[in-house]
């Protein structure tokens, strides 16, 4: 097992496989939270469902209304189980936050930076425990 630390951006935990994008994703748009699949034609994963995986990518991109979508799709069950990303964004961490005090359900947020980012891999199993303190990244085997 392999194990990061990163910044907790909101708390919680989270386990699934790890979905790894080079490109940023606007949840605004370019997400369909009853569903929980990409529909941002543009984007690399398009048509990629990623509801209860753990979802790392540089940051969010696009409009302020993203934050309700991720939301919504925390409420629904469809987003992403925890969200791991290279620098901080303020609307995703907003969506989480409203998520967590509004419907009770958390989909923890990190930070971890560039360098840890560049030593992940799609598609094996993360645990990931985000604190107040800090959170933890831990990485098993390919799935």
């Amino acid at each position: 097992m392999t194990s990061f630390t990163a910044r907790t951006l909101v708390e919680g935990s989270a386990e699934g496989l790890l979905v790894l994008w080079t490109v940023p994703l606007s949840f605004w748009g370019g997400y369909d939270s009853s569903t929980g699949r990409v529909i941002d034609h543009s984007h690399p994963a398009f048509g990629t469902g990623i509801a209860g995986r753990i979802l790392a990518m540089p940051s969010g991109r696009g409009s302020s209304s993203a934050s309700s979508v991720l939301a919504e799709a925390i409420r629904l069950g469809t987003a992403p189980a925890g969200i791991v990303l290279a620098q901080a964004d303020p609307i995703i961490t907003v969506g989480a936050i409203v998520a967590a005090r509004l419907y009770g359900r958390a989909c923890p947020v990190v930070v971890c930076g560039p360098g840890v980012m560049s030593q992940l891999r799609p598609d094996v199993r993360m645990s990931l425990f985000a604190t107040a303190d800090g959170a933890r990244l831990n990485l098993s085997a390919a799935a």
